[in-house]
């Protein structure tokens, strides 16, 4: 691969939240293409929009980064990263380097202002439309307008952005992905480069950017594509040179729709709506709060918001943002290892490979054109892979990093033998790391706090046959007591024992859901002899005890 120590790239988000998969694809994208030449990947954040910029969301833009490994060489200095000396890397610190550019263009006359209100705008919008034109800024309004009261205008505070004066004439793009395209004279038309709030627009920022920084390639998502007009003329406007341009495919769900951070929402909206709710289940959004995000399709919950009414609702939200994979516990490697296959691929059937593997043959031929559809079970089969190829010690750590973030109440509820125990039991067969918590809640509860599910699996464990579950459970309970050594071994020997001379010893299975349900208040949970050594002696007889009472009520 070639060495180029200039090459320099870029990713630039806008600070409006979490990472989304596909900018953190692009991130990649842009963070091994350097790397594997000997470059210099540039964090920079696009927070001139000031509606959607915090600087909460700039710092979770940051650890979503850090946590996928994809670590820049300037930037916002956050743990060890960043620095330069092309900063401020925040745009909205930069606002004296593009009026310094704009005043450049208008007084070249290459830009100009324009002082039209948004109602004559929207006059001619719709005429556009009921024509079935596509809409043109009109520049002869401007151009009525002499020097003298443009300044007077100014003076007197009225408000105004700035326009582009777009040259007549095709505007050719080379595409290093995509080819070359030309877009017809007219299909650009004089647009904002500063807004009425003094900020540049998207367009401008980005262009003055790149060339102050030494980006000399841009890495970016399809629906860019039609930008790089604008942002080629301004280029030559200025006089800047051109950076390299390739534009990736976008990612969609399997069912071919865009992936958006709205996918969570719409879920939420469209099972509140199924089930005609009026109120917020109990716990989860206060009932203002609810009926306002309800009436408004374009209003979303917050994460916490979210989550507690998924839990009420019983439904499991899409994973969009990498905050989202992180919570479930998809590993880092796999995620990137993932995302990377989405329109990039390098060749030979290969499709495990590590981020060292990624820098050193990543290259602009093999990225696909068409849209990358971002197919879930088999991130999670990668993922349960790569769990399964951790050493134990290795996923143990893993596990209890996640559960203190993620679960602390959990963590705090177990001992430190009930974990381990847990762990054992639970590495072979945990697709993430946080289903060793979510289908395990029942060890954190008190004996007196567990209840057990109504559903016809639970009937069928406990209630079915002659003789039932229940009679069964009755039988093992005194197996139970008996047990010498509470360990999954020693369970299992007597339990083994015991169904030998009742000759059930090749319904093991029939025996243990039961068990299953008697301890857990479920028919899911790891092996039946882990379980109850997880669980411990005194707690698993207390539970069986209640189950037998209570159903036992339940059955007369």
């Amino acid at each position: 691969m070639t060495h180029t120590p200039s090459l320099r790239t870029r990713f630039a988000p806008s600070p409006s939240g979490h990472l989304h998969v596909g900018g953190a694809r692009t991130a990649l994208f842009n963070w091994a293409f350097a790397r594997g030449r000997g470059g210099k990947f540039i964090l920079r954040i696009e927070d001139t929009d000031q509606k959607r910029s915090s600087d909460a969301a700039s710092v979770g833009f940051l650890k979503d980064l850090k946590w996928l490994g994809i670590d820049w060489n300037e930037g916002p200095e956050f743990e060890g990263c960043g620095g330069g000396d092309f900063g401020s890397y925040f745009q909205s610190e930069r606002l004296d380097m593009y009026n310094k550019f704009l005043e450049q263009l208008v007084q070249q006359g290459k830009a100009y202002y324009a002082f039209d209100t948004t109602a004559e705008l929207d006059v001619e919008r719709k005429e556009s439309k009921s024509r079935n034109e596509a809409y043109r800024y009109d520049r002869s309004r401007a151009d009525a307008i002499s020097p003298e009261q443009v300044q007077a205008w100014l003076k007197e505070g009225k408000s105004a952005v700035i326009r582009f004066k777009t040259p007549a004439g095709a505007i050719a793009i080379h595409d290093e992905i995509l080819g070359d395209a030309t877009l017809p004279a007219g299909e650009v038309d004089d647009f904002v480069i500063r807004k009425a709030d003094g900020f540049p627009t998207y367009h401008f920022a980005v262009v003055v950017d790149d060339e102050l920084m030494g980006v000399t390639t841009v890495l970016r998502a399809q629906e860019h594509f039609n930008n790089t007009a604008k942002h080629v003329v301004l280029q030559d406007a200025l006089g800047f040179r051109r950076p390299t341009y390739g534009h990736l495919p976008l990612i969609f769900n399997p069912d071919g729709s865009k992936m958006s951070k709205r996918d969570k929402d719409k879920l939420l909206r469209k099972t509140a709506q199924d089930k005609k709710l009026t109120a917020p289940p109990a716990n989860t959004v206060d009932a203002t709060r609810f009926s306002a995000w309800l009436g408004d399709k374009n209003s979303q919950l917050d994460f916490a918001e979210a989550t507690a009414m998924a839990t009420a609702l019983n439904i499991e939200l899409p994973e969009i943002n990498v905050d989202d994979f992180r919570r479930s516990g998809y590993l880092p490697q796999v995620m990137c290892n993932f995302l990377a296959l989405n329109g990039w691929g390098p060749g030979n059937d290969l499709e495990k490979f590590d981020n060292a593997f990624l820098c050193a043959n990543f290259a602009l031929d093999r990225v696909q054109k068409t849209a990358a559809k971002f197919d879930r079970v088999k991130l999670l089969a990668f993922n349960l892979d790569a769990i399964q190829k951790l050493p134990r010690e290795a996923f143990s750590g893993l596990v209890k990093a996640h559960g203190e973030i993620y679960h602390p109440e959990f963590m705090k509820k177990i001992t430190a033998a009930q974990f381990d125990l847990l762990v054992a039991a639970s590495h072979e067969r945990s697709k993430t790391l946080d289903e060793l918590f979510r289908g395990n809640r029942w060890l954190a509860l008190g004996d007196e706090e567990l209840t057990w599910e109504k559903s016809k699996q639970v009937e069928k464990a406990l209630l079915a046959g002659t003789p039932s579950g229940l009679d069964r459970l009755k039988e093992l309970r005194g197996v139970l007591e008996a047990v010498a050594t509470w360990t999954p071994a020693g369970i299992e020997e007597s339990i083994r024992q015991w169904a030998t001379t009742a000759g059930l010893a090749e319904q093991i299975g029939q025996i243990a859901q039961p068990l299953r349900v008697g301890v857990t208040g479920s028919t899911v949970s790891p092996p039946i002899f882990d379980t109850l050594a997880i669980l411990g002696k005194s707690s698993s007889l207390r539970r069986i005890d209640r189950c037998l009472q209570d159903f036992a009520t339940a059955k007369t």
